[in-house]
């Protein structure tokens, strides 16, 4: 299918958080009672961050969501980094969503959100995009922040207008959700081990044995989703830490993609996989054609900014500029 206008834009159906960090010796346990040493509120929520990601790697991006009264500075900052955010919605009768993050000194991470006005369904736009007759788009990036049957009815109409159309599937759907869902609408599934597990295990799929190291297990993974009912046509990218990534492409290519090599200590994870899907995105929008190489470099770019924003505290803030990843990438 053509693309539906000349230069790509991205849009995004997602959340918006308010997230507030409590830095932690260790996570905390059933039972315990324990001090933080630092306390941060930031921007964040996977739609936000991704919008970010896809502005700061040099892309055309609008997000749809909302936020209470109590979130008109996240809507600002993200005007202020280049995210059209003309159609979210500020709403009086819900606050803005909130992330309750536990962070601990390696980086790792444990995550309680409260959805707040992520899940309004007013005005129209929110809940489906044929609410804007006008509404134009080459691609679109989607998570589960926010209503599932937003996020299908959004898909659905990408899909119908040829739009390249990109999930997230985090938090991970229940296994009812993903067993109906239009999987044959989708161009690319962005998900690490763990999630390519939970699919498998909804779809009821047996996954395959453990025999070889974690990037052969995860090309063994992926192989077994792909030949579930609708997924023919939809390529996977499985992210795994610190090893990197495998993709599988059309025609049954498979892409192994190691990790970043850091400068210095892992302080936040928070942001790092949707810093990766919206510079995946973002690098897919820039892409002339969608050759195996340009999916590549695509993919060696998000890995690069990602790898970035681990160094970093917060989760928009985290997400480093083009710039930067062309820089770091040059220096190899």
């Amino acid at each position: 299918m053509a693309n539906v206008q000349r230069e790509p834009l991205c849009l995004v159906r997602g959340s918006i958080n308010i997230d507030e960090f409590f830095h932690v010796p260790t996570v905390v346990q059933p039972g315990e009672t324990l001090s933080s040493t630092h306390f941060e509120r930031r921007a964040g929520g996977k739609g936000a961050n991704q919008a970010s990601a896809v502005a700061k790697a040099g892309a055309r991006v609008k997000l749809i969501g909302a936020v209470g009264e109590d979130g008109m500075h996240l809507v600002q900052g993200l005007r202020t980094i280049g995210v059209d955010v003309s159609d979210v919605v500020i709403d009086d009768s819900e606050p803005t969503g909130r992330a309750i993050i536990q962070l601990t000194p390696e980086g790792e991470n444990c995550i309680i959100l409260h959805k707040g006005a992520n899940f309004l369904s007013t005005p129209p736009l929110l809940a489906a995009p044929d609410a804007h007759p006008g509404l134009s788009y080459t691609h679109l990036l989607l998570q589960n922040e926010v209503p599932w049957d937003a996020t299908v009815a959004y898909l659905s109409h990408a899909s119908s207008i040829g739009a390249t159309t990109v999930w997230n599937p985090s938090p991970l759907p229940t296994p009812a959700q993903l067993q109906a869902f239009p999987w044959a609408s989708l161009s690319w599934l962005v998900v690490n081990e763990g999630e390519v597990r939970g699919l498998l295990a909804a779809l009821g799929a047996h996954a395959p044995g453990g025999a070889g190291g974690p990037v052969a297990q995860a090309s063994a993974l992926l192989q077994t989703l792909h030949a579930q009912r609708g997924f023919a046509a939809v390529s996977i990218v499985c992210t795994l830490g610190a090893h990197g990534l495998v993709a599988l492409l059309p025609h049954n290519d498979t892409v192994h993609v190691p990790a970043a090599k850091l400068d210095g200590p892992v302080r936040d994870t928070t942001g790092a996989g949707d810093c990766f899907a919206g510079y995946f995105v973002a690098g897919l929008m820039h892409a002339r054609e969608l050759s195996p190489e340009d999916v590549r470099s695509a993919l060696v770019r998000a890995v690069e900014a990602a790898g970035l924003c681990v160094q970093r505290p917060g989760a928009v803030e985290s997400i480093p500029l083009r710039e930067e990843v062309e820089k770091r990438l040059s220096s190899q």
